[in-house]
């Protein structure tokens, strides 16, 4: 959370220019290390090692969620505008975590795999409320804006819940969030206003 949240104040907050040099400075480092731990066991044990208190047992031999994250944020801060791009991160940041709490704590209902009812009505709910003071801090008009934040909330839990092949949500869920909210903001007119 407070790494992609930081990513989010950073993207929002510096200018464009250092924001994007930063986004690639850190692909370029991180990206290639991943792929190149896969083929070099000493350097996947020395890794390992490093960050273990960080990394996820599924990860110890393949791919890292960093990997999937970073390469998801680069294609959405490549094609899409910084509105777009900054609520993706937050929704990356807080809804893909909540949801996971919530679906292993509470998740009963099952829908794909491990992917529960629970978990989606709380990446709903989180992507919703995220969406709307975001907006509100626009000083956007009320109405309007609780009606994209609601549908926001259902395109940001589709996006945690559904599964594209074998592809890792840190990668799906910004690029399939990113393809809704720019929908949804040139369907709501935002685009003179947000943008």
């Amino acid at each position: 959370m407070g790494t992609v949240f930081l990513m989010f104040l950073l993207w929002s907050l510096a200018p464009e220019a250092v924001s994007f040099t930063i986004l690639a400075f850190a692909c370029l480092l991180f990206i290639p290390l991943d792929f190149l731990r896969q083929s070099w066991p000493a350097l996947n044990d020395w890794l390992i090692h490093a960050f273990r208190p960080i990394m996820r047992q599924n990860e110890i031999h393949k791919l890292a969620g960093t990997t999937y994250l970073l390469a998801g944020v680069a294609i959405v801060a490549f094609l899409f505008p910084r509105p777009v791009v900054s609520l993706t991160l937050l929704y990356l940041a807080f809804a893909d975590p909540i949801a996971s709490f919530v679906g292993i704590r509470y998740g009963k209902d099952k829908l794909f795999g491990h992917k529960s009812l629970q978990g989606f009505m709380a990446a709903f709910a989180v992507c919703f409320l995220l969406s709307l003071i975001y907006l509100l801090s626009w000083d956007r008009s009320a109405d309007r804006v609780i009606v994209f934040s609601l549908l926001s909330g259902v395109v940001g839990a589709l996006a945690e819940l559904v599964p594209v092949a074998k592809l890792d949500d840190n990668f799906t869920l910004p690029v399939f969030s990113a393809l809704g909210l720019y929908g949804l903001l040139y369907l709501f007119g935002f685009f003179g206003t947000v943008l």
